[in-house]
């Protein structure tokens, strides 16, 4: 494995873990892929490598843009990807968004079934604070953009 692989490992997992655990990913963590991303790309080829960065980069903001505008991702998920933009660069990161997303569109299905069969077995008297009631309504996508980022790695191989 190289550094590239060891850097979405290790940052993949960070999000996933505070994506599940707080619905919330921290700025650090994809400011380690940003860093980790432009490390790895001009260190491996110089000032080329500086543009595929900073291509995947954007790229990577851009892609789920238009669903965090309409208020379904959060701005740690878009940062998320745009940090992995610049590890993957932008060929690479565009297959990883479709990975996610057909990932995330598994997740959501078993959301609303589990939602679904939760609230057939749930007594009329059990009530739910504002915080149980955020997180039953979010689904988080940190680990559908890791895993995306990661099968794309695999493949590449």
């Amino acid at each position: 494995m190289n550094a590239q692989v060891w850097i979405a490992m290790a940052v993949g997992i960070a999000a996933m873990v505070d994506d599940l655990a707080r619905r919330h990913i921290a700025n650090w963590i994809p400011a380690a892929a940003l860093a980790g991303g432009f490390g790895w790309q001009i260190g491996r080829d110089g000032w080329h490598g500086l543009l595929t960065a900073l291509a995947g980069t954007v790229l990577g903001f851009c892609v789920f843009l238009i669903f965090y505008l309409k208020g379904g991702m959060g701005g740690g998920d878009i940062k998320l990807m745009a940090g992995f933009g610049a590890l993957l660069g932008a060929s690479l990161i565009v297959q990883a968004a479709v990975w996610g997303a057909a990932i995330g569109g598994v997740m959501a299905l078993g959301a609303l079934l589990w939602r679904s069969a939760r609230k057939k077995w749930r007594k009329v008297s059990e009530a739910l604070t504002p915080e149980q009631q955020e997180r039953a309504a979010t689904i988080p996508y940190a680990p559908a953009i890791t895993f995306g980022v990661w099968l794309v790695l695999a493949a590449k191989g």
